[in-house]
């Protein structure tokens, strides 16, 4: 399972970073976001994966038993989910505001006088 999930996390990269170096915003924003969510995925698979284990402490217990899964990497993900769609909400608006202004969303187009 992991292998697959590493495998999905590099599609994810390889797939984000070709629209991020496209022309136009919008792919550049959709390729911000499967990078964010390729970081996510990279981030919950390498904390390891386990199903049967989650990270409760359980009812008169004072502290975690021995195999369970490490919750640092999911605080990390819930994390990078609320930074990376802020990031994404604020690409939007700002693209939406380029595009307002210069009138086009060819970053090529951008520096040219019209």
């Amino acid at each position: 399972m992991e292998v697959l999930l590493a495998l999905t996390s590099g599609v994810l990269y390889a797939v984000g970073i070709y629209l991020m170096l496209r022309r136009r915003l919008a792919q550049l924003i959709i390729g911000l976001g499967l990078l964010s969510n390729g970081t996510n995925l990279l981030i919950f698979t390498a904390g390891g994966l386990t199903r049967v284990y989650p990270p409760v402490v359980p009812e008169g217990a004072e502290r975690l038993e021995p195999p369970y899964a490490d919750p640092v990497p999911q605080a990390l993900v819930l994390t990078a989910i609320v930074i990376g769609f802020g990031l994404l909400a604020f690409s939007l608006v700002l693209a939406h505001r380029v595009h307002e202004t210069v009138g086009t969303d060819d970053v090529d187009d951008m520096g040219r006088e019209v």
